[in-house]
């Protein structure tokens, strides 16, 4: 998708301009609406994906429930995940994107091809060993995971050969996140943005017309995300083709190793991988946990991580992956002003939408979920656990959202040190809170500790931008603050009411009905908390930003 570029003007606060009105110069004005329109393109594709995902969820839910089964599936799924999100989706994004966009903003297109080729070369060598190693291995890979699920018998055996079976797919995921970060430099996003639904089809196909036919249903579902993961890399090719930026892998390892560019972003991916492995720690410390609670754990907090993953998506991701070229780019001009200007915008449409999504998971969260999974094997009592863990993410919420915006201001400028130590930190902070939490919550104590970290991560990362002048918030902050917290305590009343006075879980014999109770809920809902900023004098022009 090609930008256009419109030059724009923006008040400095959310009042009325006046005269007196600092106003950023009109190219950032420019750069700023391209940013808003790759947001929406992204945020899209991404609310598309987690539509279909909350399908593919609910028909997960109601083809196996809660189960010892799902718990298998959803560790062996979790493996390659946390090995992609180790070499390739976390660490390797934040430290090629950086390193491309300088190699096309300074050097022109034929060294920036070149390194996407070399760096082609040596990650999908380095996946295809790893990969063969893990699937060797699998047997200490899911103990070191789920060590609970080795007292159930027969879920230990099925997370192993479902590991070995999906472990390809951290090859095809990771050629496809190189893919993404190329197209996303290019100020491409659509294809990117719209490749997980692909996933999510696999999903739903295996699952509603494969799983039924086999003598173990369950085995559907790692074949499905093979299949996902393939449709996810051929989908991007079609985009690097048309900017002349299909990869090329080739069989030389150490020709491509010895590329200047390539030796910059391992050398920047050591210290983000270790950012990334902490954060990847906790996760496998918490399934850990959670296999050891008992059967349904692992699976309830899945279900709510579907529900979560909605605004963080919608929001962090789509942002996230929005600022970091353009941040990138402000940092290769020095353009302190254009810098500081992009992180001010995403702060306030973060908090502008996921503080009512916080307080929606927080106080309407047995709704939410009786709403979309309370069917088929799912039952009442799998509603009620799923819906703590939900409440207890909607705490946290905000902070899980704000790294994602936060973060990309750190690998900009390069810097991934710092947000490593802050990982350290928030690393030990989550587990001291599990040995707090986990007795008295059980498993919704886990996601209530990575709220707790999140939130500390965030004000930790916001802290170090404004400590070292990265980042200087414009005027109007206080008044902001003010109307959201107005609004939010209004939502927050209404929400809590209709979650008492109707009997979700009862509704399960009326089920469209109950799906009619939701939206109309959602939809008032909306309205009331949009409707108490306009009466508060809250200003959207802010973020529509009028064309001169």
């Amino acid at each position: 998708m090609t930008e256009s570029v419109n030059l724009v003007r923006l008040p400095a606060t959310d009042a009325p301009p006046t005269r007196d009105t600092p106003r950023a110069p009109p190219y950032i004005m420019g750069a700023l609406m391209n940013l808003f329109r790759a947001l929406l393109t992204v945020s899209g594709f991404t609310l598309l994906s987690r539509v279909t995902g909350l399908i593919r969820e609910t028909l997960i839910a109601r083809a196996f429930g809660a189960s010892l089964y799902t718990d298998a599936f959803y560790v062996a799924f979790r493996i390659p995940n946390l090995l992609r999100r180790l070499s390739a989706e976390g660490a390797f994004a934040q430290a090629f994107v950086p390193v491309l966009a300088e190699f096309k903003n300074s050097q022109g297109h034929d060294p920036t091809k070149a390194l996407v080729d070399a760096m082609s070369t040596v990650l999908t060598w380095f996946l295809v060993v790893l990969s063969l190693v893990s699937m060797a291995g699998a047997s200490w890979v899911v103990y070191a995971v789920a060590s609970g699920l080795r007292h159930e018998g027969i879920g230990y055996t099925l997370a192993v050969e479902m590991t070995r079976i999906m472990f390809p797919y951290i090859v095809l995921v990771s050629m496809t996140t190189l893919a993404s970060g190329v197209l996303n430099t290019y100020k491409q996003f659509s294809l990117p943005a719209f490749a997980p639904v692909l996933l999510n089809v696999a999903f739903i196909f295996a699952t509603v017309f494969i799983a039924p036919h086999i003598k173990v249903p369950v085995y559907a579902l790692p074949y499905a995300v093979i299949a996902g993961g393939v449709l996810q890399l051929l989908v991007q090719l079609p985009g690097l083709k048309k900017i002349d930026m299909t990869p090329r892998i080739g069989l030389n390892f150490r020709r491509a190793l010895a590329h200047p560019g390539v030796k910059r972003v391992l050398l920047k991916m050591v210290p983000a991988m270790f950012a990334v492995s902490v954060g990847q720690l906790s996760l496998i410390i918490n399934t850990n946990i959670a296999s050891n609670i008992g059967p349904g754990a692992v699976s309830w907090i899945n279900y709510a991580d579907r529900l979560m993953e909605f605004p963080t998506a919608l929001l962090g991701a789509a942002l996230g992956t929005s600022l970091l070229p353009s941040l990138s780019k402000a940092h290769v001009d020095a353009d302190h002003t254009e810098y500081s200007s992009l992180l001010d915008w995403g702060l306030r449409i973060t908090f502008l939408l996921a503080a009512p999504s916080a307080v929606a998971l927080f106080f309407f969260a047995e709704p939410l979920t009786a709403t979309l999974f309370h069917y088929g094997k799912f039952d009442d009592h799998s509603v009620v656990m799923v819906s703590r863990v939900l409440s207890a993410y909607g705490i946290g919420l905000v902070g899980l959202i704000l790294i994602k915006i936060l973060a990309p201001g750190f690998y900009a400028k390069q810097d991934i040190k710092t947000p490593v130590k802050i990982a350290v930190f928030v690393l030990i902070m989550t587990q001291v809170s599990n040995y707090i939490f986990v007795p008295i919550f059980s498993h919704a104590g886990l996601t209530l500790s990575i709220g707790l970290g999140a939130l500390a991560n965030a004000m930790l990362l916001f802290t170090g931008l404004r400590h070292r002048k990265i980042y200087t918030p414009s005027p109007g902050w206080l008044r902001f603050f003010v109307q959201l917290i107005g609004a939010c305590l209004v939502l927050a009343g209404v929400m809590h009411w209709v979650s008492l006075n109707f009997d979700w879980i009862g509704m399960r014999a009326t089920r469209f009905m109950r799906i009619a109770l939701l939206g109309a809920s959602l939809v008032v809902f909306a309205a009331l908390y949009f409707g108490m900023l306009s009466a508060m004098g809250f200003k959207y022009a802010y973020f529509k930003r009028r064309t001169l």
